[in-house]
């Protein structure tokens, strides 16, 4: 269930904005990309769970030991239907700038522009750029990425989300120990996932939003009733 949160104008903004790069045909040369980031606390066994049997399932303790949090990065191509993840063990600009350029650098050397959806976490910002990498492979990073941002408390525009929902279900659903384990068990997430090119059947658009929510548009603007 998300919480849609108050819609102003700002909001409507920034929602039409990325409902109408989703709703554009993919161009030669231009890459759409959804990014998240969301932190996963490690988690490991107090006791040695009992193994699973013929029609029995694993059986473990209820008392666990918590071993810190890492940060998971996923940036999401929605129209190839591949996703580039790495695990991290902060969440900084400097994570940030290293995943961007790293992304820019291993899966889209030769693009000419990368449409990036993402919210507007303070980390997400050309200025981390700046402040993390040499100033002209910062300038690089800038002019090839064009930031679309989600509204505040819009993260539901984000199809990001929606493989991280995936990602929790089918991988992240039990008490994972380390850093090692988790990267390894994401990755053979990632490239099962990658290999079927999993993609995002996205059918919310401007012409819905203005139906669905007319009478928060009717709110922000008398003009248009």
């Amino acid at each position: 269930m998300w919480c849609i949160g108050i819609i102003n104008g700002e909001y409507v903004a920034t929602m039409e904005d990325v409902l109408d790069l989703y709703a554009q045909p993919q161009e030669e040369g231009i890459v759409r990309l959804c990014f998240d980031e969301r932190p996963c606390q490690l988690i490991d066994h107090v006791l040695t769970p009992i193994p699973a049997k013929a029609n029995c399932t694993q059986k473990q303790h209820q008392e666990y030991l918590r071993n810190g949090v890492c940060n998971v990065l996923l940036a999401y191509n929605m129209d190839t239907g591949q996703r580039h993840i790495k695990v991290t063990t902060t969440k900084t600009k400097a994570d940030y700038s290293h995943f961007m350029q790293w992304v820019v650098k291993e899966h889209y050397p030769t693009e000419t522009k990368i449409k990036l959806v993402q919210d507007n976490y303070q980390t997400h910002s050309y200025g981390a750029f700046y402040e993390n990498l040499p100033f002209e492979e910062a300038r690089q990073l800038k002019n090839k990425l064009e930031f679309h941002f989600t509204p505040k408390h819009g993260s539901w525009l984000n199809m990001a989300e929606m493989e991280f929902s995936s990602l929790a279900r089918q991988c992240l659903d039990r008490r994972i120990a380390n850093q090692e384990i988790l990267e390894s068990e994401t990755l053979i997430w990632q490239k099962n996932r990658n290999l079927k090119a999993v993609k995002v059947n996205w059918s919310f658009t401007t012409e819905k939003a203005r139906v669905k929510l007319k009478n928060r548009y009717i709110e922000i603007s008398k003009i248009n009733t």
